[in-house]
């Protein structure tokens, strides 16, 4: 009785580490395929068409959809982005200060905003800022407000990120710019930094991509129908019309934008791998 239990061990301990490995590969993607065939017999494809898929309803969005969502979401996004690198690089370098008060603001800094939600940053930035500082007001408006929101957030990590980079730049490249009478900061500024920028710029991409999608926490600020931006603009639509297909071009608009971006980092992280 136990022959063929011994039988089919035998086989299976004749099998190659590569047979094996072609066998559990053939086993996932017999298990892949499966689970495709059955989410497409058992999905209920009229029902998601009706309700994701209005091809009238789509082409009602356009040009809107581009020339106000669009172009807002990217808007907020650079603005948050172009704060937020020159406030990273400004906290890295107090992170790398030798002076000790530097060091101690830059690290509660990076803690603080690392630690909490975007979500509670914006609601911060909309409504204890006008509270704690009366009579004072955000220059741009909506507009100065996000990109305050997003540059906070996005400090944080940039500055991280920078710290790193300027940290992997050999030493040999300061003492070299020192034997040349560089003073320390002249250095810095002509030496290290762009090195360091030319190592960073994958996750500092990388970075970009998260703010583009954290621009949709703009609604909770309160923004008029011109200062709409994606998902703000796909909600208010999809409410109008008791539909969702509004959300679904919106959220292909973000695809538009991220995917090409995140196969730019890709690209970028070859490249530097190369390099080194």
């Amino acid at each position: 009785m136990d022959r063929p239990a011994a039988a089919g061990h035998v086989v299976t301990s004749r099998l190659t580490r590569r047979q094996r490995r072609r066998v559990s590969q053939g086993i996932q993607y017999a298990v892949f395929v499966a689970a495709i065939v059955a989410i497409g017999f058992l999905a209920d494809w009229d029902r998601l068409q009706n309700q994701f898929a209005q091809k009238d309803l789509a082409s009602e969005l356009f040009p809107d959809i581009i020339t106000t969502a669009l172009k807002n979401t990217v808007i907020y996004t650079l603005s948050g982005f172009g704060l937020g690198l020159v406030l990273g690089l400004i906290i890295a370098l107090m992170r790398l200060s030798s002076v000790a008060p530097y060091r101690w603001v830059a690290t509660v800094y990076i803690e603080l905003f690392r630690g909490l939600p975007a979500l509670l940053i914006f609601i911060f930035v909309g409504v204890a800022v006008p509270l704690a500082f009366p009579g004072t007001q955000i220059p741009g408006g909506t507009y100065g407000k996000v990109a305050l929101g997003l540059g906070l957030v996005a400090a944080a990590y940039m500055a991280e990120t920078i710290r790193a980079g300027i940290q992997a730049v050999p030493k040999g490249q300061m003492e070299a710019a020192r034997s040349l009478g560089f003073s320390h900061a002249r250095a810095m500024v002509s030496v290290i930094i762009p090195q360091a920028f030319r190592i960073v710029i994958p996750p500092l991409t990388n970075e970009l991509v998260l703010l583009f999608k954290d621009s949709s926490l703009v609604l909770f600020l309160g923004v008029t129908l011109e200062e709409r931006e994606l998902t703000k603009f796909g909600r208010d639509l999809a409410s109008q019309t008791a539909n969702s297909t509004p959300i679904l071009v919106a959220g292909l608009c973000y695809l538009l934008v991220t995917v090409p971006l995140s196969f730019v980092v890709r690209r970028l992280e070859t490249r530097a791998e190369k390099a080194r």
